[in-house]
């Protein structure tokens, strides 16, 4: 096939010619005079249109540029660790707990829905406070008397 032979598969479509006769003819349904009756009127300048779409700093459409730690549960650390391996986020990536963001590993932060009995290192990740009182219990009572 040679570029003369292509054809297209839906036949063009035309748009159609307003303000020729017909029905809509004359003022083809754009009153007599004034602004909106002339080609290319808009009632708004283009500049105030751009700035009406660039969101305002608080609002609906803010968003933070702050980065929001990936959170994981006590109870998943769980079931993913042995006794005395490290926590870490990179250690969390690898089991798949955490996902990657544009091939970086977010901070993490350590929420305390469930618990852990084992022996475990945390480093580089963040806890909650009900978290982090949860771990101080758990390792008083392994710790011997």
């Amino acid at each position: 096939m040679q570029s003369h032979q292509i054809k297209r598969t839906h036949p063009r479509k035309i748009g159609r010619r307003i303000g020729r006769g017909g029905k809509r003819g004359t003022y083809s349904g754009r009153g007599i005079k004034g602004q909106g009756a002339r080609a290319g009127g808009k009632f708004r300048p283009e500049e105030r249109e751009i700035i009406k779409k660039i969101p305002k700093l608080r609002g609906y459409r803010f968003t933070s540029f702050r980065p929001r730690p990936a959170v994981v549960n006590l109870d998943d650390i769980q079931k993913s660790f042995a006794q005395g391996e490290t926590v870490s986020p990179a250690s969390l990536a690898a089991r798949g707990l955490v996902v990657k963001s544009g091939g970086v590993i977010p901070p993490v932060k350590i929420l305390a829905r469930g618990d852990v009995t084992r022996a475990l290192v945390f480093k580089g990740v963040t806890f909650s406070a009900a978290a982090a009182l949860k771990l101080k219990k758990d390792s008083k009572a392994d710790a011997p008397a």
